[in-house]
């Protein structure tokens, strides 16, 4: 099975509505940066917490870089929703300059 793929400069900075940022990293690279505005739940946790997906809106699915969302992806698209990979992940999101924001206090926002 093909899983649909974009490079990290084709995701909107912007998202326009029914448009989600979905990272699946565990808690402690997430706390150590994400993507503002991203929605968190872990790989590890999601097939417990489909209901906290939105309704009605398009995924793009991130990781560090890419296997997890990767499989992500597949097991959405398979599922009904509709998810892209983010190619690459969020160590090519930080490597593009795009903005990143961290829960540690007094860190700079980094990808681990």
């Amino acid at each position: 099975m093909t899983v649909p793929s974009v490079e990290v400069s084709e995701v909107p900075a912007d998202l326009p509505a029914g448009k989600v940022l979905l990272d699946v990293r565990e808690a402690d690279e997430w706390a150590a940066g994400h993507a503002p505005g991203a929605l968190h739940i872990p790989m590890s946790e999601l097939a417990g917490r489909l209901g906290d997906l939105p309704g009605d809106s398009e995924f793009y699915v991130v990781c560090r870089s890419g296997g997890r969302s990767a499989r992500v992806t597949q097991y959405l698209n398979a599922n009904g929703w509709d998810a892209t990979n983010v190619d690459g992940g969020m160590q090519l999101w930080s490597a593009a300059g795009r903005p990143l924001v961290g829960e540690v206090e007094g860190a700079e926002p980094e990808v681990i």
